[in-house]
């Protein structure tokens, strides 16, 4: 029998089953599968964020959301769950209006409110921060810098190293938002020098790698900024970055399946890993993959189904 040519799974609950379930209730207007998924999570703050997210996606286009809240008003979990809808909504207003065109602050506004009152029902929680974060690059101007630093550091106080935390923290800082390419490096070498070992926080420079070539492809800077970008990508000290990202992160800790928090993480580190000529971290990358992926950073830089094929071809995996 012929074996079965390599196809990416680009599951969007990245392997997340009790995820799956849930978000199929969305689809039928129902809100108890939500709130079960939640109690359930309890306070393993990654694996909550992970969910609320993909939730918040799924719910922006329905009213699940609010008929959960209007069933159980008092639900800190139904009130994180509308901040991170509430701005889901909003970015995903800002992506339909166009890149540089603001949406009503209102909205932005809004979003801002739902995340403070999340975080008051839900004080323990960071993911109601996260989302304020996120939505504070909405605003034209950004936020005071006094500000985003007190939210940072509430985050920074309920989870000190959220993976998802310092990434919205990264974006903020980086040239299509508030920031600069050097403000936004700068950020993440800092998170990444302090991550305990084991701990994804390297991945961050991976991050703003992409980030900046984003940046680039979107011409914000015109062709002067692509002259000389061909080794974006390997250069020695991206090369450097993803040697120290694998060793610090991955390297030691075995057979340890992929967690779905993490799926995103590691796809980016197998981009870099390829892209960087790091043959030996992109094939053990692959390989701990397997058919698992996510679209981004692959989309970025072409077809993602193509580029995993051929990466794991030149790499000599099964294809």
């Amino acid at each position: 029998m012929a074996r079965d040519r390599y196809t990416p799974d680009f599951d969007p609950d990245c392997g997340d089953a009790p995820l799956t379930s849930a978000r199929q209730d969305i689809v039928i207007g129902r809100w108890q599968g939500l709130r079960d998924l939640l109690r359930t999570t309890g306070a393993d703050w990654p694996v909550r964020g992970h969910r609320i997210r993909l939730l918040a996606q799924a719910c922006a286009g329905s009213s699940t959301a609010e008929s959960w809240l209007a069933a159980e008003p008092r639900s800190a979990d139904a009130l994180v769950l509308r901040a991170a809808t509430e701005t889901a909504r909003a970015f995903n207003l800002a992506i339909a209006a166009g890149r540089g065109v603001p949406i009503e602050q209102s909205r932005v506004d809004a979003a801002v409110l739902a995340c403070l009152h999340a975080a008051e029902a839900c004080p323990e929680d960071p993911t109601p921060w996260i989302s304020l974060i996120s939505v504070a690059r909405l605003y034209p101007a950004g936020v005071r810098q006094q500000e985003l630093a007190r939210w940072w550091d509430e985050l920074h106080r309920r989870d000190r190293y959220s993976v998802e935390g310092h990434l919205q923290v990264l974006r903020y800082y980086s040239a299509r938002w508030h920031g600069t390419h050097g403000l936004m490096y700068d950020f993440a070498r800092d998170a990444a020098g302090v991550a305990p070992p084991g701990c994804a926080l390297p991945v961050l420079v991976q991050y703003a790698r992409v980030e900046e070539f984003r940046y680039v492809l979107e011409g914000a800077k015109g062709q002067q900024a692509a002259m000389g970008f061909g080794q974006h990508w390997n250069h020695d000290g991206a090369v450097g970055e993803v040697r120290r990202t694998w060793e610090r992160w991955i390297q030691g800790r075995g057979d340890v399946a992929v967690d779905p928090v993490e799926l995103r993480d590691l796809n980016y580190l197998a981009h870099a890993a390829c892209y960087a000529g790091a043959t030996d971290i992109g094939a053990a990358l692959l390989r701990m993959l397997g058919r698992r992926a996510t679209r981004t950073p692959w989309s970025y830089t072409g077809d993602p189904v193509k580029q995993l094929v051929r990466w794991r071809k030149e790499l000599g995996l099964p294809s």
